[in-house]
Protein backbone atom coordinates (compact mmCIF):
# COMPACT_ATOMS: atom_id res chain seq x y z
CA UNK A 1 0.00 0.00 0.00
CA UNK A 2 1.39 3.43 -0.97
CA UNK A 3 1.87 6.07 1.71
CA UNK A 4 -0.96 8.38 0.52
CA UNK A 5 -3.37 5.44 0.54
CA UNK A 6 -2.22 4.41 4.01
CA UNK A 7 -2.62 7.97 5.26
CA UNK A 8 -6.14 8.18 3.87
CA UNK A 9 -7.07 4.92 5.56
CA UNK A 10 -5.71 6.09 8.91
CA UNK A 11 -7.59 9.36 8.65
CA UNK A 12 -10.81 7.50 7.86
CA UNK A 13 -10.43 5.21 10.86
CA UNK A 14 -9.59 8.12 13.15
CA UNK A 15 -13.02 9.60 12.50
CA UNK A 16 -14.86 6.30 12.73
CA UNK A 17 -16.08 4.53 15.85
CA UNK A 18 -13.96 1.40 16.47
CA UNK A 19 -17.18 -0.62 16.55
CA UNK A 20 -18.30 0.63 13.14
CA UNK A 21 -14.78 0.40 11.69
CA UNK A 22 -14.66 -3.27 12.68
CA UNK A 23 -18.11 -3.93 11.22
CA UNK A 24 -17.16 -2.19 7.97
CA UNK A 25 -14.00 -4.27 7.62
CA UNK A 26 -15.96 -7.51 8.10
CA UNK A 27 -18.81 -6.69 5.70
CA UNK A 28 -19.56 -8.78 2.65
CA UNK A 29 -20.75 -6.58 -0.20
CA UNK A 30 -23.72 -7.71 -2.28
CA UNK A 31 -22.44 -6.60 -5.69
CA UNK A 32 -25.59 -7.55 -7.60
CA UNK A 33 -27.90 -5.62 -5.30
CA UNK A 34 -25.49 -2.69 -5.19
CA UNK A 35 -25.73 -2.40 -8.98
CA UNK A 36 -29.53 -2.47 -8.86
CA UNK A 37 -29.68 0.34 -6.30
CA UNK A 38 -27.01 2.43 -8.00
CA UNK A 39 -29.10 2.28 -11.18
CA UNK A 40 -32.11 3.62 -9.27
CA UNK A 41 -30.16 6.64 -8.00
CA UNK A 42 -28.86 7.67 -11.43
CA UNK A 43 -30.29 10.98 -12.47
CA UNK A 44 -31.64 11.84 -9.02
CA UNK A 45 -31.45 15.59 -8.52
CA UNK A 46 -29.88 15.65 -5.10
CA UNK A 47 -27.60 13.55 -2.92
CA UNK A 48 -28.52 10.02 -1.82
CA UNK A 49 -27.20 7.69 0.85
CA UNK A 50 -28.26 4.06 1.18
CA UNK A 51 -27.29 1.27 3.54
CA UNK A 52 -28.76 -2.22 3.36
CA UNK A 53 -27.93 -5.31 5.39
CA UNK A 54 -29.30 -8.81 5.08
CA UNK A 55 -29.28 -9.80 8.75
CA UNK A 56 -29.28 -13.49 7.85
CA UNK A 57 -26.33 -13.56 5.46
CA UNK A 58 -24.53 -10.41 6.58
CA UNK A 59 -24.28 -9.09 3.02
CA UNK A 60 -24.53 -5.33 2.63
CA UNK A 61 -24.95 -2.46 0.22
CA UNK A 62 -23.26 0.84 1.09
CA UNK A 63 -23.83 3.85 -1.16
CA UNK A 64 -22.65 7.03 0.58
CA UNK A 65 -23.52 5.07 3.72
CA UNK A 66 -21.11 7.03 5.94
CA UNK A 67 -22.01 10.48 4.65
CA UNK A 68 -23.79 12.87 7.00
CA UNK A 69 -27.45 13.60 6.24
CA UNK A 70 -30.32 15.30 8.06
CA UNK A 71 -32.34 12.95 10.21
CA UNK A 72 -35.53 15.02 10.15
CA UNK A 73 -37.99 12.94 12.23
CA UNK A 74 -35.76 9.87 12.33
CA UNK A 75 -34.08 11.63 15.30
CA UNK A 76 -37.13 10.47 17.28
CA UNK A 77 -35.53 7.02 17.48
CA UNK A 78 -32.52 8.30 19.49
CA UNK A 79 -34.93 10.40 21.58
CA UNK A 80 -36.86 7.23 22.38
CA UNK A 81 -33.65 5.37 23.24
CA UNK A 82 -32.55 8.09 25.67
CA UNK A 83 -36.00 8.10 27.27
CA UNK A 84 -35.84 4.35 27.87
CA UNK A 85 -32.30 4.72 29.18
CA UNK A 86 -33.64 7.13 31.78
CA UNK A 87 -36.49 4.75 32.64
CA UNK A 88 -34.07 1.83 32.99
CA UNK A 89 -31.95 3.82 35.44
CA UNK A 90 -35.01 4.38 37.60
CA UNK A 91 -35.10 8.13 37.03
CA UNK A 92 -38.68 8.13 35.78
CA UNK A 93 -41.56 5.67 36.14
CA UNK A 94 -42.72 4.31 32.75
CA UNK A 95 -46.29 4.51 34.09
CA UNK A 96 -45.96 8.21 34.91
CA UNK A 97 -48.95 10.44 34.17
CA UNK A 98 -47.79 13.72 32.65
CA UNK A 99 -49.49 17.11 32.64
CA UNK A 100 -49.47 19.02 29.36
CA UNK A 101 -48.79 22.75 29.40
CA UNK A 102 -49.33 25.19 26.55
CA UNK A 103 -45.65 26.16 26.80
CA UNK A 104 -44.84 22.78 25.24
CA UNK A 105 -46.81 23.54 22.07
CA UNK A 106 -44.99 23.22 18.75
CA UNK A 107 -46.87 24.56 15.74
CA UNK A 108 -48.00 21.93 13.26
CA UNK A 109 -50.53 19.19 12.65
CA UNK A 110 -50.02 17.28 15.89
CA UNK A 111 -52.27 15.47 18.33
CA UNK A 112 -50.46 16.49 21.51
CA UNK A 113 -50.29 20.12 20.40
CA UNK A 114 -54.10 20.18 20.39
CA UNK A 115 -54.37 19.15 24.05
CA UNK A 116 -55.92 21.65 26.41
CA UNK A 117 -53.62 23.19 28.98
CA UNK A 118 -53.39 20.99 32.12
CA UNK A 119 -54.60 17.87 30.26
CA UNK A 120 -53.11 14.65 31.63
CA UNK A 121 -51.67 11.83 29.55
CA UNK A 122 -49.57 8.72 30.17
CA UNK A 123 -45.88 8.85 29.32
CA UNK A 124 -46.29 5.66 27.24
CA UNK A 125 -48.92 7.34 25.06
CA UNK A 126 -46.68 10.34 24.44
CA UNK A 127 -43.90 7.94 23.41
CA UNK A 128 -46.30 6.07 21.12
CA UNK A 129 -47.41 9.27 19.40
CA UNK A 130 -43.81 10.41 18.91
CA UNK A 131 -43.02 7.26 16.91
CA UNK A 132 -46.38 6.19 15.48
CA UNK A 133 -47.67 9.52 14.19
CA UNK A 134 -44.33 11.37 14.40
CA UNK A 135 -45.92 13.97 16.70
CA UNK A 136 -43.44 16.85 17.01
CA UNK A 137 -44.85 18.31 20.23
CA UNK A 138 -44.71 14.86 21.84
CA UNK A 139 -41.13 14.36 20.63
CA UNK A 140 -39.88 17.71 21.92
CA UNK A 141 -41.53 16.95 25.25
CA UNK A 142 -39.71 13.61 25.37
CA UNK A 143 -36.45 15.26 24.34
CA UNK A 144 -36.77 17.49 27.39
CA UNK A 145 -37.78 14.63 29.71
CA UNK A 146 -34.90 12.45 28.48
CA UNK A 147 -32.37 15.04 29.61
CA UNK A 148 -32.26 17.22 26.47
CA UNK A 149 -30.01 16.74 23.48
CA UNK A 150 -26.99 16.69 25.78
CA UNK A 151 -28.09 13.39 27.37
CA UNK A 152 -29.18 11.95 24.02
CA UNK A 153 -25.82 12.71 22.43
CA UNK A 154 -23.96 11.32 25.44
CA UNK A 155 -25.73 7.97 25.04
CA UNK A 156 -24.99 7.93 21.31
CA UNK A 157 -21.30 8.67 21.85
CA UNK A 158 -20.94 6.12 24.65
CA UNK A 159 -22.49 3.44 22.46
CA UNK A 160 -20.28 3.89 19.41
CA UNK A 161 -22.40 6.20 17.26
CA UNK A 162 -19.81 8.71 16.14
CA UNK A 163 -21.99 10.62 13.67
CA UNK A 164 -25.59 10.50 14.88
CA UNK A 165 -26.37 13.57 16.97
CA UNK A 166 -29.21 15.73 18.22
CA UNK A 167 -28.70 19.33 17.11
CA UNK A 168 -31.87 21.22 18.00
CA UNK A 169 -32.04 22.89 21.40
CA UNK A 170 -28.64 21.45 22.27
CA UNK A 171 -25.78 23.66 23.54
CA UNK A 172 -22.85 23.90 21.16
CA UNK A 173 -24.72 22.37 18.22
CA UNK A 174 -26.07 25.50 16.51
CA UNK A 175 -23.75 25.29 13.44
CA UNK A 176 -24.85 21.68 12.95
CA UNK A 177 -28.49 22.67 13.44
CA UNK A 178 -28.16 25.34 10.76
CA UNK A 179 -26.76 22.75 8.32
CA UNK A 180 -28.67 19.58 9.18
CA UNK A 181 -31.67 20.65 11.23
CA UNK A 182 -33.08 18.70 14.21
CA UNK A 183 -30.51 15.93 13.96
CA UNK A 184 -27.84 14.36 11.78
CA UNK A 185 -26.87 10.77 11.03
CA UNK A 186 -25.53 8.40 8.38
CA UNK A 187 -27.54 5.64 6.69
CA UNK A 188 -25.23 3.02 8.23
CA UNK A 189 -25.60 4.29 11.78
CA UNK A 190 -29.37 4.69 11.68
CA UNK A 191 -29.85 1.21 10.22
CA UNK A 192 -27.44 -0.20 12.80
CA UNK A 193 -29.33 1.43 15.68
CA UNK A 194 -32.61 -0.12 14.55
CA UNK A 195 -30.91 -3.51 14.10
CA UNK A 196 -29.55 -3.31 17.64
CA UNK A 197 -33.03 -2.52 18.97
CA UNK A 198 -34.41 -5.58 17.19
CA UNK A 199 -31.62 -7.73 18.63
CA UNK A 200 -32.33 -6.56 22.19
CA UNK A 201 -28.99 -4.75 22.50
CA UNK A 202 -30.19 -1.19 23.22
CA UNK A 203 -30.58 -0.15 26.88
CA UNK A 204 -31.86 -3.61 27.91
CA UNK A 205 -33.63 -6.57 26.30
CA UNK A 206 -37.00 -5.50 27.71
CA UNK A 207 -36.54 -1.84 26.71
CA UNK A 208 -35.48 -2.95 23.23
CA UNK A 209 -38.58 -5.09 22.86
CA UNK A 210 -40.83 -2.22 23.91
CA UNK A 211 -39.09 0.12 21.46
CA UNK A 212 -39.30 -2.43 18.66
CA UNK A 213 -43.03 -2.82 19.28
CA UNK A 214 -43.42 0.96 19.16
CA UNK A 215 -41.66 1.06 15.78
CA UNK A 216 -43.99 -1.60 14.42
CA UNK A 217 -47.02 0.71 14.61
CA UNK A 218 -46.43 3.40 12.00
CA UNK A 219 -49.15 5.69 10.69
CA UNK A 220 -47.17 6.94 7.68
CA UNK A 221 -47.06 3.80 5.55
CA UNK A 222 -47.35 5.13 2.01
CA UNK A 223 -43.64 5.35 1.22
CA UNK A 224 -41.20 2.46 1.89
CA UNK A 225 -43.83 0.39 3.72
CA UNK A 226 -46.20 0.60 0.75
CA UNK A 227 -43.86 -1.69 -1.20
CA UNK A 228 -43.86 -4.41 1.46
CA UNK A 229 -46.86 -6.71 1.98
CA UNK A 230 -49.07 -5.46 4.84
CA UNK A 231 -48.99 -8.91 6.45
CA UNK A 232 -45.19 -8.79 6.84
CA UNK A 233 -44.00 -7.17 10.08
CA UNK A 234 -41.83 -4.08 9.79
CA UNK A 235 -40.26 -1.66 12.26
CA UNK A 236 -39.56 1.78 10.86
CA UNK A 237 -39.32 5.55 11.18
CA UNK A 238 -39.57 8.21 8.53
CA UNK A 239 -38.27 11.73 8.16
CA UNK A 240 -38.96 14.63 5.82
CA UNK A 241 -38.05 18.29 5.44
CA UNK A 242 -38.14 20.40 2.28
CA UNK A 243 -34.84 19.22 0.75
CA UNK A 244 -34.61 15.79 2.36
CA UNK A 245 -36.64 12.57 2.56
CA UNK A 246 -35.61 9.56 4.65
CA UNK A 247 -36.72 6.24 6.02
CA UNK A 248 -35.22 3.41 8.04
CA UNK A 249 -36.95 0.03 7.93
CA UNK A 250 -36.27 -3.40 9.38
CA UNK A 251 -38.28 -6.07 7.57
CA UNK A 252 -39.08 -9.42 9.21
CA UNK A 253 -39.17 -11.09 5.80
CA UNK A 254 -40.09 -14.77 5.39
CA UNK A 255 -36.61 -15.78 4.22
CA UNK A 256 -34.62 -13.60 6.59
CA UNK A 257 -34.69 -10.17 8.17
CA UNK A 258 -33.16 -7.23 6.37
CA UNK A 259 -32.69 -3.61 7.31
CA UNK A 260 -32.21 -0.55 5.15
CA UNK A 261 -31.93 3.19 5.49
CA UNK A 262 -32.16 5.66 2.65
CA UNK A 263 -31.68 9.41 3.07
CA UNK A 264 -31.58 12.26 0.58
CA UNK A 265 -30.40 15.84 0.90
CA UNK A 266 -30.19 18.93 -1.29
CA UNK A 267 -33.17 17.67 -3.29
CA UNK A 268 -34.28 19.91 -6.12
CA UNK A 269 -37.86 18.65 -5.67
CA UNK A 270 -39.15 20.26 -2.47
CA UNK A 271 -42.81 19.47 -3.09
CA UNK A 272 -45.00 17.66 -0.57
CA UNK A 273 -46.90 15.62 -3.12
CA UNK A 274 -47.19 11.83 -3.14
CA UNK A 275 -44.79 11.58 -6.08
CA UNK A 276 -42.07 13.83 -4.65
CA UNK A 277 -38.79 12.61 -6.16
CA UNK A 278 -37.44 11.57 -2.75
CA UNK A 279 -40.56 9.58 -1.90
CA UNK A 280 -40.53 7.97 -5.33
CA UNK A 281 -36.90 6.91 -4.88
CA UNK A 282 -37.57 5.44 -1.43
CA UNK A 283 -40.49 3.44 -2.84
CA UNK A 284 -38.34 2.20 -5.71
CA UNK A 285 -35.57 1.12 -3.34
CA UNK A 286 -38.01 -0.62 -1.01
CA UNK A 287 -39.68 -2.43 -3.92
CA UNK A 288 -36.32 -3.55 -5.32
CA UNK A 289 -35.22 -4.87 -1.92
CA UNK A 290 -38.43 -6.84 -1.38
CA UNK A 291 -38.19 -8.43 -4.81
CA UNK A 292 -34.48 -9.15 -4.33
CA UNK A 293 -34.85 -10.82 -0.95
CA UNK A 294 -38.21 -12.49 -1.69
CA UNK A 295 -37.96 -13.34 -5.44
CA UNK A 296 -40.78 -15.89 -5.31
CA UNK A 297 -43.28 -13.45 -3.84
CA UNK A 298 -46.13 -12.54 -6.19
CA UNK A 299 -47.41 -9.72 -3.99
CA UNK A 300 -47.94 -6.32 -5.59
CA UNK A 301 -49.31 -3.07 -4.09
CA UNK A 302 -53.03 -2.80 -4.77
CA UNK A 303 -53.75 -0.25 -7.53
CA UNK A 304 -55.38 2.88 -6.20
CA UNK A 305 -53.86 2.75 -2.72
CA UNK A 306 -52.12 6.07 -3.29
CA UNK A 307 -55.40 7.95 -2.90
CA UNK A 308 -55.46 6.98 0.78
Amino acid sequence: MRFPQLLSLLLLLSFTSPVFAQKTAQEKIDAKLTQKLQTLTQGFQGEVGIYVKNLKTGKTVAINADTLFPTASMIKVPIMVAMFHKIERGEIDPKTILRYRDSLYYAGEDIVGNFKDSSTVALGKIQMLSITTSDNTASLWLQQLAGTGTAINAWLEQNGFANTRMNSRTPGRRPNWEKYGWGQTTPREMATLVSMIKEGKVVSPSASERMYRNMGRIYVDDVALSQIPPYVHTASKQGAVNESRSEVVLVNAPHGDYVFCIITKNQKDESWEYNNAGYALIRAVSKTLWQHFEPKSNWQPTPGMEKY
